[in-house]
């Protein structure tokens, strides 16, 4: 059974949420909740919630017109708009008998074989179907989404005894495939795998801060990137789930738990954090939490921290926050075992806090799983861990862990006995396998549809490399890509491998028949090296600046009208000279959670790897329909002022104001993207997506032809967008600097001085202006400024 459209019942955060994700997907969602006493509006909370995601930041939607595809109503009202619903997810209150009362009604109008599921994480499966029919049991499955649900991508799904298989996998693919989820069979137990984990390694946190007496600073800095940890570590972690979530949690663990599990000896019902929900401190929604922004401070954003009191809790308690320098925190570049055993406060917390974290996981396994590979997929994709707990045993050494834990007088948990001197993950010929509860090996397979360049890395070398880039062989005569400078960064070391790929693949010996660009970084490009920039400018070597801008502009046309397809397969954060990257490729296959854009004026530059001349060219294009006729067979302006002005303009606007794309989708509305781009929803499916792509279009590929007949209005054009900067800088929308920027970018996309209508210009002469206006531009101290600035903070300069 295909999943075609789906119900969801609850708007609440989680509600509206996943009613926002479905809609991502492209699939018609119905959103339903309670009547609220007295509303005049009877689906004023459906309503309410849509219109409060399609404000919210970060976004819900990946486009604010998925909106539309979501249905609101009631659930006295519109009970009928289940009836052609494939399937029905429950998000209504952790409370069984308002889960009964719910499933009643949804009964009564859902058609035979609909599926159904609940988003709960604390009530058993078992209980949920009480009192149901066959017909639901065994289309009935807890599918457990992590908040917010558009980002998170763990999906804990949770089946019967009942459950139909077919329903399981029509479950499974639908999450997997169009909403992006990696999918965690789970066993019915308490919290499932990641909140299990994940409340009871917070609950350490705290406990180990308060009895070693340590900062939330020093806690936060160790137990974060050090140990493969994301920068929130444990308290800013709570601040941003909310304070008030956490005795929840605890209160929902601790009602189903064993008598016996470990987190009941661990859990400490701290007054000082009811004392903090009680003042409105409840994280980053609230008046702050372990940490907040300094109410005294005018003007600035001086950040504070709490200073922890186990009984009671006071406003006065808020410092300066502290940068902790810890040799702890430096060993995190040597690896776990290097943080654990550095003798400070860091490296104490750390052991402490991870140790019994580490311990209490592998004694719940197969309680919880049926193996460690999906704990450690759990809490890679609920928590962002960058290892899995059974991959931070193998990173300290099993033998090792074991006998620290001995020592300290612990039991040792019969999965952590039974692997010995061994590991709990091997790699033999090229695949990677997991140590099972059985004590044998066994192979982890990728579903159909996933292709991983790291699991390609076991059992091959790069065709070629430098120190930025590698080229791979993905197969079937399709070569990859990958940069691998820091943030991804691109220089001439990145133009040489795409050099070499162009003549690999041009030679036409039949090996090799198309490109794809593609990596598995958070980041795909974080554009030009600006670290190696700026040395080059302190040391006045101009021209090699000006070698690395026109060797890029060379590398991108080689590739955009090389004699081969090239697929380009961004995800994360694709800036500047990524962007342009993308913009120059035959294909875009990006994952949904692509952000890019054109940001140099940010830096104090304009795009100089062709992201003018293409922005020109889509927004031409775009223009294209109601300015353009033909005539002998090629394109003629029908009106210069409407048609090629209105493209400038756009470009202008996009280019000048640093836009950025927040989704894929939104790529396509700003033209980064074309119409006729991929978006894969699922990251692991990326690359081949992008290799099929590109397999595709090798059949009759034709090289684009070279664009010659580009037409820009010279001076005037270019004193009409100046005019508009120079209103933006007297509403104080730009400052002077900006300004300055903005002219060199008008000077590009007017064409130049010496242009007018009459002219026609070529993609080389656009690329020659965008060399001379970022040369101009390096020689001046603001950008200089604008550029260290950003090296030093990661953040724009608004001088």
């Amino acid at each position: 059974m295909a999943i075609e459209k789906v119900a969801v019942i609850g708007s609440g955060v989680m509600g509206g949420g996943i009613a926002a994700q479905i809609a991502n997907a492209g699939v018609p969602v119905v959103l339903l909740d309670i009547v609220p006493d007295k509303a005049e509006d009877r689906s004023l909370l459906a309503k309410g919630a849509i219109a409060k995601m399609l404000k919210s930041d970060p976004a819900p939607f990946m486009s604010k017109k998925n909106a539309k595809l979501v249905t609101p109503g009631n659930l006295e009202d519109d009970l009928e708009l289940l009836a052609d619903c494939d399937w029905i997810i429950e998000v209504v209150l952790e409370d069984l008998k308002i889960k009964h009362a719910t499933y009643d009604k949804i009964n009564k109008h859902r058609k035979k074989g609909a599926i159904i599921s609940s988003n709960t994480s604390t009530i058993p499966l078992h209980h949920l179907i009480e009192g149901q029919d066959n017909d639901f049991a065994e289309n009935f499955l807890i599918t457990h989404f992590f908040n917010p649900p558009r980002y998170m991508r763990l999906l804990e799904l949770v089946t019967g005894d009942k459950t139909r298989k077919d329903t399981i996998k029509t479950v499974t693919d639908f999450c997997d495939v169009q909403l992006g989820k990696g999918v965690v069979h789970c066993h019915d137990t308490p919290g499932f795998i990641a909140n299990r984990l994940g409340v009871f390694w917070l609950q350490c946190g705290v406990n180990e801060a308060l009895n070693q007496n340590i900062s939330v600073e020093v806690a936060d800095a160790v137990m974060s990137r050090p140990v493969g940890i994301p920068k929130t570590g444990v308290f800013a972690l709570i601040d941003l789930v909310g304070i008030d979530l956490m005795p929840h949690l605890s209160e929902s663990l601790l009602s189903t738990l064993p008598e016996n599990d470990t987190y009941r000896s661990i859990f400490k019902d701290y007054p000082f954090i009811h004392q903090m929900i009680d003042s409105g401190y409840t994280g980053r929604k609230g008046k702050g939490g372990f940490y907040r922004l300094d109410p005294e401070a005018k003007g600035k954003r001086t950040k504070q921290a709490l200073s922890l009191n186990p009984d009671s809790f006071k406003e006065e308690d808020y410092k300066k926050a502290d940068k902790p320098k810890l040799d702890s925190v430096a060993a995190g570049k040597n690896g776990l075992r290097a943080v654990m055993e550095t003798d400070d406060e860091g490296g104490r917390y750390a052991w402490a806090v991870l140790s019994k974290t580490l311990l209490y996981a592998a004694s719940l396994v197969p309680e919880i799983a049926g193996d460690i590979a999906a704990v450690d997929e759990a809490m890679r994709l609920g928590y962002n861990w960058k290892f899995g707990p059974f991959e931070m045993i193998d990173a300290l050494g099993p033998v090792w862990f074991a006998e620290k834990l001995a020592a300290e007088g612990l039991d040792i948990p019969p999965l952590l006995k039974a692997v010995g001197d061994g590991s709990f993950y091997k790699i033999e010929d090229g695949k990677t396998y997991y140590f099972g509860t059985d004590s044998k090996y066994h192979e982890i397979t990728r579903p159909d549809g996933v292709l991983l360049l790291r699991d390609i890395k076991l059992s091959s070398q790069p065709v070629f490399k430098t120190a930025s880039a590698a080229l791979w062989d993905i197969g079937d005569g399709v070569l990859c890509v990958e940069f691998t400078g820091k943030m991804n960064t691109l220089d001439e070391q990145v133009f040489e491998v795409y050099h070499k790929a162009i003549k690999l693949i041009g030679e036409g010996t039949g090996d090799y028949k198309a490109l794809v660009i593609y990596n598995e970084a958070s980041v795909f490009s974080a554009g030009a090296n600006l670290g190696l920039a700026m040395f080059a400018m302190n040391l006045a070597l101009w021209p090699q600046i000006e070698s690395l801008i026109s060797g890029g502009q060379k590398a991108y046309m080689a590739l955009k009208y090389s004699p081969f397809p090239v697929v380009a397969a961004p995800s994360g954060l694709a800036l500047g000279g990524g962007c342009e990257i993308l913009l120059h490729a035959d294909h875009v296959q990006a994952h949904a959670e692509t952000y890019t854009g054109l940001v140099e004026v940010g830096v104090g530059l304009v795009p100089a790897w062709g992201g003018c001349k293409e922005m020109i060219l889509r927004y031409r294009a775009e223009e294209q329909d109601n300015y353009y006729k033909a005539t002998d067979g090629k394109k003629m302006w029908l009106s210069p002022v409407n048609g090629p002005m209105n493209a400038i303009r756009k470009a202008f606007e996009t280019i000048g104001t640093a836009k950025i794309a927040k989704s894929a989708q939104e790529a396509k509305e700003i033209l980064y993207f074309r119409e006729t781009d991929g978006i894969t929803m699922n990251r692991d499916r990326l690359l081949f997506d992008a290799k099929q792509k590109a397999l595709a279009l090798v059949k009759n590929y034709k090289a684009p032809e070279k664009v010659e007949d580009m037409r820009l209005p010279g001076a005037g054009g270019k004193a009409a967008l100046n005019l508009a900067v120079g209103d933006l800088q007297k509403s104080g929308k730009a400052t002077e600097y900006d300004v300055v920027v903005s002219e060199h970018l008008a000077t590009v996309l007017s064409g130049g001085e010496d242009a007018d209508w009459t002219n026609v210009l070529s993609e080389d002469d656009l690329l020659k202006l965008e060399v001379q206006e970022f040369i101009k531009l390096i020689h001046k101290e603001g950008t200089m400024d604008r550029i260290e600035h950003m090296l030093s903070t990661g953040k724009p300069l608004r001088n």
